[in-house]
């Protein structure tokens, strides 16, 4: 199977560790993918706020771009734009008049034949458990991590159709199937305040507080997720909301790919891994010196 492979707007800016690690990923599964040619933005929280038809067609008009180059799969790994894609193809399926608007709009009628895929679904359903683990050569055994889905990934679930809506299972069954000891916890698809950091600040933080701070509870030493917007705020307003609420957390935020890449030996530079805010350095260092220490000696 060739995927197409839609990075959207973040993963080629402010999420690139992201699109490093997945890429790392695929490569090491040996999974043929190409970056979509002449992609355009999914259309997202300011288009679909302000045109319904402008929402729908931007993601319609990518899928029409891989359709139109022969793709019957296209991978999409931010949990946003999976939304927006989702979303766009339950509407037109339902409303026969806005498909219309859709096509006038483009000049083409796009037939359906695309199937838009997580890369967690495609990991865990085509892939599947028994091969992720062949390909694990790194010891991860000793890092406790929660997976946390965010509010889009699963929502709504008529249109994704992705999982559990509320208790969702495929990344915490993956990173299981890497070695990594991942715990349960309350918040795996509670809303960390997405896009509003500006307009909503200290909801925002309060919102990402009461996540890092169950984690915590729990015992986690790293958060995992698979959306942009739920790794900014809670990597990168960490320090604002630990002295806000005279906190201390120091939770690293793993993108899933991102430990998955770790688990399959893929050098820790080449991931993005210095990109992120709260470094998730010292704790992989811990991760090794007690792995290290664990084994038993040879003489």
């Amino acid at each position: 199977m060739r995927y197409a492979y839609y990075p959207g707007c973040s993963l080629h800016s402010t999420a690139f560790e992201y699109d490093l690690s997945m890429r790392a990923v695929l490569e090491k599964l040996g999974i043929e993918y190409e970056e979509l040619r002449g992609w355009i933005c999914c259309g997202t929280s300011p288009a679909h706020c302000s045109s319904k038809l402008l929402g729908v067609t931007l993601p319609i008009k990518n899928l029409a771009i891989a359709e139109e180059d022969g793709f019957r799969q296209m991978i999409v790994p931010c949990a946003s734009c999976f939304s927006r894609f989702k979303i766009a193809l339950h509407e037109t399926e339902e409303n026969p008049e806005l498909k219309e608007k859709v096509e006038q709009v483009l000049n083409y009628a796009y037939q359906g034949s695309v199937e838009v895929r997580h890369p967690l679904d495609i990991f865990y359903n085509e892939v599947g458990l028994e091969r992720i683990r062949e390909s694990v050569s790194e010891d991860l055994s000793r890092m406790k991590v929660v997976c946390y889905y965010g509010c889009l990934l699963t929502r709504p679930p008529k249109a994704v159709n992705f999982d559990q809506c509320e208790y969702p299972m495929t990344m915490d069954n993956l990173l299981r199937g890497c070695g990594i000891e991942v715990l349960d916890w309350s918040y795996k698809t509670d809303c960390c305040g997405a896009g509003q950091a500006l307009a909503l600040t200290n909801i925002v933080v309060k919102l990402s507080r009461d996540i890092l701070v169950n984690a915590k509870q729990v015992g986690a030493e790293a958060v995992a997720v698979a959306c942009p917007l739920c790794h900014s705020n809670l990597d990168a307003r960490q320090k604002e909301i630990e002295q806000t609420y005279k906190l201390s957390l120091n939770l690293p935020i793993f993108y899933f790919s991102q430990l998955i890449a770790l688990a399959m030996g893929v050098d820790k530079n080449k991931i993005g891994l210095q990109g992120h805010l709260v470094s998730p350095f010292p704790l992989l260092k811990k991760i090794k010196s007690t792995s290290s220490s664990a084994r038993p000696s040879r003489g």
